[in-house]
């Protein structure tokens, strides 16, 4: 915590500690410009008894009851907000960083629908995920937008909206949807770049391309991917597949299964585990 590695305190649970964290944060914070990021990691695995579990609840149940907790966690962050005044003032934005692992894939639906593809595939279920925003008198209540989005907008987004400066000399691929979630057009960005495990594709709002080639039509996404035969003629496929080679090739993949970034994360906490054990 802080920076500090600390044993967890007997009869304690975690996700509730780092609530009081973030709780305490916009305590200290209240009267000037903050930026909270807040990953409530218990709904992820391993799943484990939530202090409101009943005793001998299955895996499902176990699932649901860290789902209405991890409800429960935002329901009192948003209590906090109200409690210090900063309702009407704060942006919040709830959203996932991933698609439905394969467990749970079956209730991967949309209106009731199953979603193609899950987590760790280059389908719509494996990188396609909700992101709710919610500004009390700024952002439009019930609307929903259908602009590509991606999360490295965040970052222009924010400075945006904080009146910060964005670094001067570097080239960043974040576009603000600033003026979206103030109910306005704004300028939505044209296309989103995925990349996982040296696959990768570009797609905008109809199109997607592979990096082995394959275009598929989203026009009836999240459901359904159709792969447009490489001699189609249609102006609009053929429009899109140039399109979005020019976005791959700017985009090259890494080398190997696995970033290089990703191994040296991998070593460097296998070292540290070493040197825990170490007499």
């Amino acid at each position: 915590m802080n920076g500090k590695e600390e044993d967890l305190p007997e009869g304690k649970y975690l996700p509730e500690i780092m609530h009081q964290f973030a709780a305490d944060f916009l305590a200290r914070h209240k009267d000037r410009p903050f930026f909270l990021y807040y990953p409530i990691s218990h709904v992820h695995g391993p799943i484990v008894r939530t202090p409101d579990s009943r005793e001998g609840a299955d895996k499902d149940r176990l699932y649901a009851d860290n789902v209405e907790y991890m409800d429960k966690l935002v329901g009192k962050l948003i209590g906090e907000l109200d409690h210090l005044q900063l309702r009407s003032k704060t942006l919040v934005l709830f959203t996932g960083d991933n698609g439905t692992a394969r467990f749970g894939v079956d209730l991967a639906t949309v209106h009731g629908r199953r979603i193609s593809g899950q987590k760790a595939t280059m389908l719509e279920g494996g990188s396609r995920v909700p992101l709710i925003a919610n500004w009390p008198g700024a952002t439009p209540a019930g609307k929903v937008n259908r602009d590509l989005t991606d999360f490295s907008d965040f970052l222009s987004t924010f400075s945006e909206l904080g009146g910060a400066k964005l670094p001067e000399g570097v080239t960043l691929d974040s576009h603000s949807f600033a003026a979206q979630l103030k109910g306005e057009k704004g300028t939505p960005r044209e296309w989103v770049y995925v990349e996982l495990n040296g696959k990768s594709y570009a797609r905008d709002a109809r199109y997607k391309l592979t990096n082995g080639g394959e275009l598929f039509d989203l026009s009836d996404a999240p459901y359904k991917e159709v792969l447009v035969p490489k001699d189609a003629t249609d102006p609009a496929a053929v429009a899109a597949r140039s399109r979005l080679q020019h976005v791959l090739d700017q985009h090259p993949t890494a080398p190997g299964k696995e970033p290089q970034a990703k191994k040296g994360a991998k070593k460097a906490k296998r070292a540290q585990e070493a040197a825990r054990q170490e007499p």
